[in-house]
C-alpha cells in the first residue's frame, strides 16, 4: 500500500503530510513497527515528541507519524522519510495498525461439541466454538463470537457483537452489553465474598444480585468481577480493565474508566467517570472516587478521593504531599545522624 493511500485512509486526523513538500516521496508501506530496532524498510512508525528525536536519525522506517514539530518533520525529510502530522501521534498510529491488522474472527457456525440448552436463544451470525456450554434461558445476541470452552450460566444475556474468549465463565444473573470483549480465563458474575462471622464459624450470605457490563467494556485475561448479595455490580460503558484485576461485589464504575493489572477493589467501591487506577492499586470497602481522579501504582486507598485528585502511596495521600514525603524519606538516614549528634551534645550540657 502506498504512503499516499494510508494518508487518505487516515482522513482528517492526518493534519498534513510530506507529500505537499515532496510528491515523489511516496514509499510502499507493508506494515507497522516500533521506531527502535524493530522498524524496517516499508514500515510506518510514530514519534510522540521532541524527546524521541534521536530515533528519527536511527530508524529504518519508511514513514513516520509525527507531532506538530517542524524540526522533527525537517529531520525526517533529510533522511528521506515520509511523514504525517497529527495532534496525537499515538492515537493515529493505533488507526494505522487497524489498516494492516484486524483480530482474527471465525466464520459463523456452531461447533458440534457445543452443548446448548434448548431454551437458550441464539441470535444470527453467531460463532460458538468447541465445548462451549450455554445453559437454560441464556440469550445470545447477533454477531456474537464465543470461543472454545466458554461456560455461560442460566439466564445470562450477551449483547450483539460481543466476543467471549476461550475458557471464560459467565455466571448466572450476568448481563453483558453490546461490543464487549471478555478475554481468556476471566470470570464474570461469580459469587461475591459474603460471609458473616458467628460464634460457631462463618455463615454464608448468598449472592442474589446482578452483574452488569454496559456497552463497549473490555476485560483482560483472568480478571474477576463478583456478583453482590443484593443490588448490582456495574461496570460503566467503554471502561477498560486489564489482566488479573479483582472487582468485589457491589462495586460500580462510571463510563470510560481504566483499571490496570493486579488492581483490587473491595466491596461497594464506586468510581466516577474517567477514573484511572494504575497497577496494583488496592481500594478498601465503600471508598468513592470522583470523576477524573487517579490512583498511582501500588497505592492503598482507604478514604474517598475528590474529583480530579491524584493520590499516591500507602496509605494514599495527595500526590503533591506524597512527593514531599518521598523527598524527606530519602534524607532520613542523614537526618537521623544529625538528630543523634544533637542528642549527644544536649546530653552533655
Amino acid at each position: 500500500m502506498k504512503f499516499s493511500e494510508i494518508v487518505e485512509k487516515l482522513g482528517e486526523a492526518a493534519v498534513s503530510n510530506s507529500l505537499t513538500i515532496n510528491k515523489e516521496l511516496d514509499p510502499e508501506i507493508t506494515g507497522t513497527a516500533a521506531i527502535d530496532d524493530e522498524s524496517s524498510s516499508g514500515t510506518i512508525s510514530y514519534v510522540e515528541g521532541a524527546k524521541f528525536k534521536t530515533f528519527v536519525n536511527t530508524t529504518n522506517a519508511s514513514a513516520l507519524i509525527l507531532p506538530k514539530d517542524k524540526d522533527l518533520q525537517a529531520q525526517a525529510l533529510e533522511r528521506g522519510i515520509a511523514w504525517i502530522e497529527t495532534s496525537n501521534s499515538r492515537l493515529l498510529f493505533a488507526k494505522a495498525i487497524a489498516i494492516f491488522y484486524q483480530p482474527w474472527r471465525p466464520v459463523a457456525e456452531i461447533h458440534p461439541t457445543a452443548v446448548i440448552h434448548p431454551t437458550a436463544k441464539i441470535g444470527i451470525n453467531v460463532y460458538i466454538g468447541a465445548h462451549v456450554v450455554i445453559q437454560a434461558e441464556a440469550e445470545i445476541g447477533d454477531d456474537v463470537c464465543i470461543h472454545p470452552n466458554v461456560v455461560i450460566y442460566p439466564n445470562c444475556k450477551i449483547g450483539d457483537r460481543t466476543t467471549l474468549h476461550a475458557n471464560c465463565s459467565i455466571h448466572e444473573r450476568t448481563q453483558i452489553g453490546m461490543d464487549c470483549q471478555i478475554n481468556s480465563g476471566s470470570v464474570i458474575g461469580a459469587e461475591g465474598f459474603g460471609f458473616i462471622p458467628t460464634a460457631t464459624g462463618w455463615e454464608k450470605m448468598h449472592q442474589s444480585g446482578y452483574t452488569i457490563l454496559e456497552d463497549g467494556v473490555e476485560i483482560g485475561c483472568n480478571t474477576t468481577i463478583d456478583r453482590p448479595a443484593v443490588g448490582e455490580t456495574r461496570i460503566g460503558q467503554n471502561t477498560v480493565i486489564d489482566n488479573l484485576v479483582q472487582i468485589g461485589h457491589g462495586c460500580k464504575t462510571g463510563a470510560g474508566c481504566a483499571i490496570a493489572a493486579q488492581a483490587g477493589m473491595a466491596g461497594g467501591v464506586e468510581l466516577g467517570n474517567r477514573v484511572i487506577l494504575a497497577g496494583q492499586v488496592g481500594i478498601a470497602n465503600q471508598v468513592k472516587f470522583g470523576d477524573g481522579s487517579i490512583a498511582s501504582a501500588n497505592s492503598g486507598v482507604h478514604s474517598d478521593v475528590p474529583p480530579g485528585e491524584t493520590v499516591s502511596g500507602y496509605p494514599a495521600v495527595s500526590h503533591s504531599q506524597y512527593l514531599k514525603v518521598s523527598a524527606i524519606l530519602n534524607r532520613l538516614p542523614e537526618m537521623y545522624q544529625t538528630f543523634r549528634k544533637w542528642k549527644r551534645k544536649l546530653g552533655n550540657i
